[in-house]
């Protein structure tokens, strides 16, 4: 028969303050904004997002330069067009930063180390998956906010107007962050590979609106524009851009719309359905992760 024993020694007992579970959802949401940004990594990390930061806000600066030397109106961008005229850049963005925040762990099993400490797996979930859609409207919000600055001070007319534009503008840049974060983070998730994700990604957005080009192209031409409208459902930039136009009263930047305040509801709909399904995806996902 066998016996333990207890030895006392020496070791003290953690009687600091204990942060709780909002204090590490912070930080788990900071690191992973950071990490979204290369910032606090090597200098290559910070090249791409920076460089594409950069790209972004070129068009919205000469859009602003050209509207104070001409005065014209139509010289500015429309501020709710603006992420969907610069999709491509927001697509790669998207492609090249998600895997950073949702393959890494997983494909250098890491993924338990943090479930070691009082980390939920839902809390997890949820910091990184904010963290990717903070990254992606600050992307799309400064350029627009250039846009708008730049307007008042080159005496753009009708300021009341424009104000209300440019706050319809931020709530699809939340939309365009909330349903691009959600479909670039699952499929990076099960890519562990970063290049494998990366090329995931791009697939999913060129295939997704190739597709829909094509058969809002073919209905076009049969002049069933009712099927040339809710065939944008199915791509994420003319899903956001629906619902801008059926529910905050932007202009169209899209092949088609579905008609009427129906087609921004569902529009929304599926937006809402497309992160509240991504979040239980992640969660399996990175739950499962944890065990391995």
């Amino acid at each position: 028969m066998s016996t333990s024993t207890i030895h006392d020694i020496g070791y003290r007992h953690y009687e600091g303050r204990r942060n709780g579970r909002a204090y590490v959802l912070r930080s788990l949401y900071v690191h992973n904004l950071r990490a979204a940004y290369g910032l606090g990594r090597p200098a290559r990390a910070k090249v791409m997002p920076f460089l594409l930061g950069a790209i972004m806000l070129l068009p919205a600066a000469g859009s602003v330069a050209a509207f104070a030397f001409t005065k014209q109106e139509d010289a500015l961008f429309r501020y709710a067009s603006y992420a969907n005229i610069m999709q491509v850049i927001v697509a790669i963005f998207l492609a090249t930063q998600a895997p950073v925040l949702a393959s890494r762990e997983v494909r250098f099993h890491v993924i338990p180390l943090y479930f070691s400490r009082p980390v939920g797996h839902l809390d997890f979930v949820l910091a990184k998956a904010a963290a990717m859609a903070t990254a992606l409207f600050a992307l799309m919000a400064v350029p627009v906010t250039v846009l708008y600055v730049g307007g008042l001070i080159s005496k753009m007319p009708d300021s009341g107007e424009q104000l209300l534009k440019y706050l319809g503008a931020l709530v699809g840049c939340v939309l365009f962050a909330l349903v691009l974060a959600a479909i670039g983070m699952v499929v990076a998730a099960f890519t562990p590979r970063r290049g494998f994700g990366v090329a995931a990604v791009i697939a999913v957005y060129m295939i997704s609106a190739a597709f829909v080009g094509a058969v809002q192209g073919i209905a076009e031409a049969q002049t069933n524009f009712t099927l040339q409208g809710w065939a944008g459902l199915f791509t994420p930039f003319n899903l956001v851009d629906i619902v801008q136009v059926r529910l905050l009263g932007a202009q169209s930047s899209s092949a088609g719309v579905p008609s009427g305040v129906a087609g921004g509801v569902v529009a929304l709909a599926v937006c809402a359905l497309i992160v509240v399904g991504s979040v239980a995806v992640l969660y399996r996902r990175f739950r499962k992760a944890g065990l391995s």
